[in-house]
C-alpha cells in the first residue's frame, strides 16, 4: 500500500477544524486501528545522566547549562535489570533505556548491548535513547535484539537551531535512516510548548508522517520548563491546543503507538482523559522520566480505573507497510 504524503495545508486543515470535532475525527480513526479501552505501560529508565556534551535548550542534563543535576556513570547491568523486574512487576510491556550522549562511547556500547539481550530475555519489549548512531551500531542493537530506538524531532526543522544548535535536524534524520536500515522500529516525536509556533507544531507532524516508513511509536511530550535551561520561563501552552497536536498526530499515524509522555504530572485527570480520548493509547508508567517529574503508578491507576481503560497485556505488532 502507497504512503500518503501529507502536505502542510492538509495537515493544518485537520489540526484548524472546531476543537470538537477534530477530537470526534480522532476518535472515529482510533476505534478503526485499536482497542480504544486499553493503554500500553512503558517505563524509562535513566542509564547515564548529566554532563552530555549537546546544548539541548530544553534539557537539564546538558553540560552546557547549571541545572544542579548530578553526574551519573553508565549504571551497571545488573541494576538496570533489577528496575525492568519491577517495571515488569508493575504491569510494563516496555522498558526503556536512556542516555545522556551525543553517541554511544565505544567503551560503553558493549554494556549498554548486554542490557538489551538481558531485559528481551525478561519477556519485555526493549527501546533505548543514546543519542545519534552510526550505522554499525543501529545493527549491533538490532542484533542484541533491540525493538525500538527513540530519537525524537523535538520541533519543526525551522524552529530547531532556536533550540539546538551542536547538532542539526539533518543529523537527526540521519540516525532514523540508521535505525530503519537495521530495522529497529522507530520511536519518533516531539516537545509541545517550547515557544514554537502552531505553523511549527505542523511543520513536525508532516515531518513525522513523510519519514520514509512513519514511527510505529510516536511520544508527545509537553514541555516542562526546568531550571537552569534557556527554556525555564517558556511560558506554559494552552491545553486544548496540545490536545490538537495529539489528535492530529492519531489521524496522520493512524497505525502508530501515541504516547502521552513527559508532562503530564502537571496535567489534570480531565486533560489527560482528552488526549486519551483523542488517540494518545500509551503512557509512561514510572515516578520519573529522566530528570522530571511523573505521576506516581496509584493515580495512574486510579485514572485508567475511573476512565475503564484496561493495561494491554501485549505487545502491539505493528504493519509497517499499512502505514497510509
Amino acid at each position: 500500500m502507497l504512503t500518503k504524503q501529507w502536505t502542510k495545508e492538509s495537515v493544518e486543515k485537520l489540526y484548524e477544524q472546531p476543537f470538537l470535532e477534530l477530537i470526534y475525527h480522532a476518535r472515529t480513526i482510533h476505534k478503526q486501528t485499536f482497542t480504544t479501552d486499553e493503554m500500553e505501560l512503558c517505563t524509562l529508565a535513566n542509564i547515564k545522566m548529566g554532563a552530555c556534551p549537546e546544548d539541548c535548550a530544553y534539557c537539564t542534563q546538558s553540560g552546557h547549562y547549571k541545572t544542579g543535576i548530578k553526574r551519573q556513570k553508565l549504571l551497571d547491568v545488573e541494576s538496570v535489570l533489577s528496575q525492568a523486574s519491577v517495571a515488569k512487576e508493575n504491569g510494563a510491556q516496555r522498558f526503556c533505556m536512556g542516555a545522556a550522549w551525543r553517541n554511544p562511547p565505544e567503551k560503553d556500547f558493549p554494556h549498554v548491548l548486554e542490557m538489551i539481550k538481558s531485559v528481551k530475555a525478561m519477556g519485555l519489549e526493549t527501546c533505548v535513547t543514546l543519542g545519534m548512531l552510526t550505522g554499525e551500531q543501529a545493527y549491533a542493537l538490532k542484533e542484541a535484539g533491540l525493538d525500538f530506538y527513540n530519537h525524537n524531532l523535538d520541533t519543526s526543522p525551522d524552529y530547531y537551531e532556536k533550540i539546538i544548535t551542536t547538532h542539526t535536524y539533518q543529523d537527526r534524520l540521519n540516525t532514523l535512516e540508521h535505525i530503519r536500515q537495521a530495522n529497529i522500529q522507530v520511536c519518533c516525536g516531539g516537545i509541545i510548548g517550547m515557544g514554537e509556533s502552531r505553523d511549527d507544531r505542523i511543520a513536525l507532524l508532516v515531518q513525522l508522517a513523510n519519514l520514509p516508513q512513519p514511527p510505529s511509536s510516536v511520544p508527545i511530550n509537553q514541555f516542562i520548563p526546568m531550571k537552569g535551561t534557556p527554556l525555564e520561563h517558556i511560558p506554559p501552552i494552552d491545553h486544548f491546543e496540545f490536545i490538537r497536536t495529539i489528535a492530529a498526530a492519531r489521524i496522520i499515524l493512524p497505525k502508530a503507538m501515541v504516547r502521552l509522555s513527559a508532562g503530564r504530572d502537571d496535567m489534570s485527570d480531565e486533560m489527560q482523559a482528552l488526549c486519551f480520548f483523542a488517540g494518545a493509547n500509551s503512557i509512561f508508567f514510572c515516578d520519573k522520566l529522566l530528570t522530571a517529574n511523573n505521576p506516581d503508578s496509584k493515580r495512574d491507576l486510579q485514572l485508567l480505573k475511573t476512565l475503564g481503560i484496561k493495561i494491554k497485556n501485549k505487545p502491539h505488532q505493528t504493519n509497517h507497510h499499512a502505514n497510509i
